[in-house]
């Protein structure tokens, strides 16, 4: 697993869940949805991250 890209999947993951706590606590809709968005980008690159060493030998 390259630690680059698992650091910046986690860095997504804490990035989004602040910005929809922000936005929750604001009442942003806007911005609890980039949070969402953002949350399941680092998701998505953490699970092909995980789906790369799961196939390398």
């Amino acid at each position: 697993m390259s630690a680059g890209q698992m650091a910046r999947a986690k860095a997504e993951q804490a990035a989004g869940a602040m910005m929809t706590s922000m936005g929750k606590a604001v009442g942003n809709h806007k911005m609890v949805a980039k949070g969402e968005a953002a949350k399941a980008l680092g998701n998505s690159r953490e699970a092909k991250e995980k789906g790369k060493d799961t196939l390398r030998p």
